[in-house]
């Protein structure tokens, strides 16, 4: 008789988890609960089908077929409130399910910042397609203005989106450069001036005191008196771990739920993937170390013990049509030294961060075909002193020369 297998969320955590399970071996019955009242699809994908680039249809990585195929039951529109441990069973609106195994892949939830008129009409999230089709179902208005509240990647994703639907729109960031967790002020300050080239206006250093308007969202205060008009208000000011299920069954949780290695949580017949999780103190929420966790989380499941082992990290991204990576140490810390190259008439600049004759970060902005050759110096700490002279000008240059 096949084991019980329940997964909890279906986005592209357990999606993927869900493929190399089921191509190793079908030792589960499988159901798969799901908020959404769909099934997966690349949530990256969300900004090209806001900016109409692409559709729903296109981003939609596992239809009814591929379940039905693989005989998973399919539970969604419908939330898991409650995980019994001791009894072995999750309950949903309808009742109760047993598991002998439970994954959960819950994602995470947007973090609202809490200001007075957060629960307008037409304050809204950019996670999921029902907050696309909300948004598209404002920009379609003739004349309307949107507000994004967030210079990190996603805001600025839904900002070019919004634009190119035809809204005026405004990016307040309450940092000093926009996208300060993958760039340098310079860099910061470059991807601004590109924005704003667009016709998208760009404030940093701005505090939003309140969201005001009777009803619906009409403007957005700042705590030094400015006011934007705003039909749209899109917060994206970040994500935090989706928890709650797993805190009131009494798992181990910090700021995410916590696994080892195999990807268990304190409970070993309940594994976690994805970015609910948090593992050796660290969340992610990047795709490549998700999807590491989804085969490791596969292969616990199989009975195989493998072991997720994060590597650096490159976060090679392109916002509104321009190249951006980092990596590393790219703000240098103490004892680092930092070699750059910046042409604005080409819009390009590149930062590389050496500490003891390695690269140890670097962030490049408009050029990034070296991205992942300089990627691989610093995961390897490869010695660059031989080319440490020609290194910012690229691979070609710097392995000509050093032959």
């Amino acid at each position: 008789m096949k084991r019980k297998l329940v997964v909890v969320g279906a986005g592209m955590a357990s999606g993927r988890m869900l493929e190399h399970l089921l191509k190793e071996q079908n030792a589960y019955e499988v159901t798969l609960f799901g908020a959404e009242p769909r099934g997966n699809y690349n949530r990256i994908m969300l900004s090209p089908v806001l900016a109409g680039e692409t559709g729903y249809d296109e981003i939609v990585t596992h239809n009814s077929a591929w379940y039905a195929e693989h005989g998973v039951a399919c539970r969604f529109g419908e939330t898991i409130t409650k995980i019994n441990r001791a009894a072995k069973t999750v309950y949903s609106r309808n009742g109760e399910t047993p598991y002998d195994k439970l994954v959960l892949a819950t994602g995470s939830a947007p973090f609202v910042i809490p200001v007075a008129g957060k629960e307008l009409q037409g304050v809204i999230s950019f996670r999921d397609l029902d907050d696309v089709n909300a948004m598209l179902g404002v920009a379609e208005r003739p004349g309307t203005q949107a507000v994004v509240l967030g210079g990190g990647l996603l805001g600025l994703e839904a900002a070019a989106a919004l634009k190119a639907r035809g809204m005026q729109v405004v990016v307040l960031h309450l940092m000093d450069h926009l996208m300060e967790r993958q760039l340098d002020p310079s860099a910061g300050l470059l991807l601004q001036k590109e924005l704003e080239e667009r016709g998208i206006k760009v404030r940093c250093n701005a505090q939003t005191t309140a969201i005001l308007g009777h009803k619906r969202a009409e403007a957005v205060l700042l705590d030094d008196g400015t006011i934007y008009s705003a039909d749209l208000v899109v917060m994206a000011t970040g994500i935090r771990p989706e928890t709650r299920i797993a805190t009131d069954a009494g798992l181990r949780v910090e700021r995410g739920i916590v696994v080892d290695d195999q990807m268990r949580t304190s409970d070993p017949d309940i594994l976690a993937i994805g970015e609910c999780v948090e593992h050796d103190g660290v969340c992610y929420g990047l795709v490549d170390p998700i999807y590491d966790m989804a085969a490791i989380g596969a292969r616990t499941l199989i009975g195989e013990k493998t072991a997720f082992r994060p590597v650096e990290l490159g976060t090679n991204l392109k916002v509104t049509g321009v190249n951006v990576f980092s990596a590393g140490d790219f703000l240098g810390a103490a004892g680092t030294e930092a070699v750059t190259l910046n042409d604005p008439g080409l819009k390009t600049y590149k930062k590389l961060v050496i500490k003891g004759g390695r690269v140890s970060g670097a962030v490049l902005f408009g050029d990034t075909a070296d991205a992942h050759w300089y990627l691989d110096l610093i995961r390897t700490g490869t010695s660059i002193e031989p080319i440490r002279d020609d290194l910012v000008f690229g691979r070609v240059l710097a392995e000509r020369k050093a032959a």
